[in-house]
């Protein structure tokens, strides 16, 4: 594992500020996350459930969402990190979901995604290493 650089440790601040402010009254999964850009801004996000579960979304598409209102649709995420805690309020060792790795991947081929692993290890990953072989515009062409 990498050490954090101060603006790492801003980031997983950030995602850690969020995630209490999830609305999560059926999985009581609380998620929060953390975009920053290549322009150096950062925005967070949380997960918000729905009764009908599969309308929910989760923190980090939520962050993605904000840096692309916030920025446009060029914006590219430079590093996410995502704070997770479960029902008796400790930390969980989550990563993104498959369509959140989809959507970093796809305003971030070279973003790194910091995580609690599940052994409660703090974790830096590329995208590309926890997406590999991802589906890409170029794929299309």
């Amino acid at each position: 594992m990498d050490t954090l650089s101060a603006k790492d440790r801003n980031l997983l601040d950030a995602a850690e500020a969020a995630r209490p402010k999830a609305y999560a009254p059926y999985s009581f999964f609380h998620v929060g996350a953390a975009v920053r850009t290549r322009k150096g801004d950062v925005y967070a996000g949380c997960n918000v459930e729905n009764i009908s579960y599969p309308v929910g979304i989760c923190a980090e598409r939520n962050a993605i969402a904000a840096a692309v209102l916030a920025e446009g649709s060029k914006m590219e995420i430079a590093a996410i990190a995502v704070a997770a805690y479960g029902k008796d309020g400790q930390s969980v060792g989550i990563t993104p979901c498959g369509a959140c790795r989809q959507a970093i991947m796809e305003f971030g081929q070279q973003a790194r995604v910091i995580f609690t692993g599940n052994k409660g290890e703090l974790r830096i990953e590329s995208i590309d290493k926890l997406l590999p072989d991802s589906f890409t515009f170029q794929s299309l062409t």
